[in-house]
């Protein structure tokens, strides 16, 4: 059965997809985000200050605009279906652009530099921090918001339009048909515990001996935690003596200050927090498994001019050239 005529929508001569989304207007695309949270179409009409006829005969005229069902209407409520969800990123996307755009305008409508909002691996902050430092000598206006999470999270928030570009690396071969990767930097690890730990002033020959103690772990899917599995994996083990995971470097600071626990953790955090007196660097032979990290843009996007800016001083900083 033709599942657009079975929900009530006809196949009729279709405009392009472009000219029925040009019919969309702004407080379509409101009514459907809110609805998206509510899943009810009285929820929606009181958010919208609207009726819930009004609220209906709104939901019709999108379904019209774009030829087809996109919720089932349920006893309780509303259930989008997978065009449903499809169009609600849609219009989640389009509004946090909107919103963006009244932020940059009326930043740069009174003399400031625009925004810029950056995520991150922890790995990174050492390049990340001297590309901050050089960007506000350059840009003193420009507003840097700065966001520290794994790169599954940062995938996540970019292809939501969260932040402008991410630097980190993939971990799924679909988003590399959403973005534009390039490689940055190596990132070498370290195994670290705190500064007066028993393993402090030893030499560790043998791995087994890492596993008798207890772990602070990066979360799976990320690239950390697939190398530590394969640490241990290689020699038929897993940490035995207690597991916290944590894809926070601060959080799992504080916890390493505190406990006799271990972490793999990138090598120049490793060395920044040893030189400062706040970490020990525990002395072991690891495989270098770690892939590179980059910065990572939306395919076939231009950069706006503040994120040209600091992209620009980003690749300076991390050695490399423009890849043409």
């Amino acid at each position: 059965m033709n599942t657009t005529e079975s929900s009530g929508f006809t196949r009729s001569p279709e405009p392009s997809i472009a000219r029925a989304f040009g019919r969309l207007r702004f407080r379509h695309l409101q009514f459907l985000d809110i609805l998206g949270q509510t899943r009810n179409l009285r929820l929606a009409s009181e958010w919208m200050h609207i009726t819930q006829p009004a609220a209906t005969k709104m939901l019709m005229e999108i379904e019209i605009i774009l030829n087809a069902r996109l919720f089932d209407r349920l006893s309780r409520g509303v259930a989008p279906n997978e065009l449903g969800l499809f169009t609600l990123h849609y219009a989640s996307s389009a509004l946090e652009g909107h919103r963006k755009f009244a932020r940059e305008f009326d930043t740069l409508r009174h003399g400031g530099a625009g925004h810029l909002t950056i995520g991150a691996i922890s790995g990174a902050a050492h390049l990340l921090m001297s590309t901050v430092s050089e960007v506000q000598r350059l840009r003193p206006l420009l507003v840097l918001k700065m966001l520290e999470q794994s790169s599954d999270q940062l995938a996540l928030w970019l292809a939501e339009r969260k932040i402008d570009l991410m630097i980190g690396r993939f971990t799924s071969s679909e988003q590399q048909a959403q973005f534009r990767y390039e490689r940055l930097s190596a990132e070498p690890l370290q195994v670290v515990g705190r500064v007066d730990h028993p393993l402090r002033n030893k030499r560790v020959q043998d791995l087994t001996e890492l596993a008798r103690w207890p772990w602070i772990l990066y979360p799976s899917p990320t690239a950390l935690r697939r190398v530590t599995d394969d640490i241990f994996g290689s020699i038929g083990l897993t940490p035995t003596s207690g597991v916290v995971e944590t894809p926070s470097f601060w959080f799992s600071l504080e916890l390493l200050q505190t406990t006799n626990m271990l972490s793999l953790q990138p090598a120049s955090l490793a060395e920044e927090y040893a030189r400062k007196g706040l970490l020990t660097r525990i002395q072991v032979d690891l495989p270098d498994r770690m892939p590179d990290y980059g910065l990572i843009t939306h395919l076939g996007e231009a950069l706006s001019p503040s994120a040209q800016a600091f992209v620009s001083v980003l690749r300076e900083k991390a050695g490399v050239e423009l890849e043409v």
